[in-house]
């Protein structure tokens, strides 16, 4: 299943149910892709991660990527998403 900001513009609740939802589909065993600036969810459900910056595959990895990224782009992104 792929999913594009699946969660962009919708108010708290709604982001929660649609969040839930996918939990459950991924404890379910559904292949999925997402497209998300949510990094904490990412965290939680990621197997693998592909961070993109202008087009480019920068990195590609595990849910590791968020504690050890290699490449310096992604260690600068990351480093504003969690500050």
């Amino acid at each position: 299943m792929l999913f594009d900001e699946p969660t962009s513009s919708l108010d708290p609740e709604m982001t929660s149910e649609v969040l839930d939802v996918m939990r459950g589909l991924a404890r379910d065993g559904m292949t999925m892709v997402i497209a998300t600036h949510d990094i904490g969810f990412a965290k939680q459900v990621a197997d693998r991660v592909v961070f993109i910056d202008q087009g480019r595959v920068i990195e590609e990895a595990g849910a590791a990527i968020f504690d050890s990224p290699r490449e310096a782009r992604t260690q600068a992104f990351l480093s504003k998403r969690f500050a």
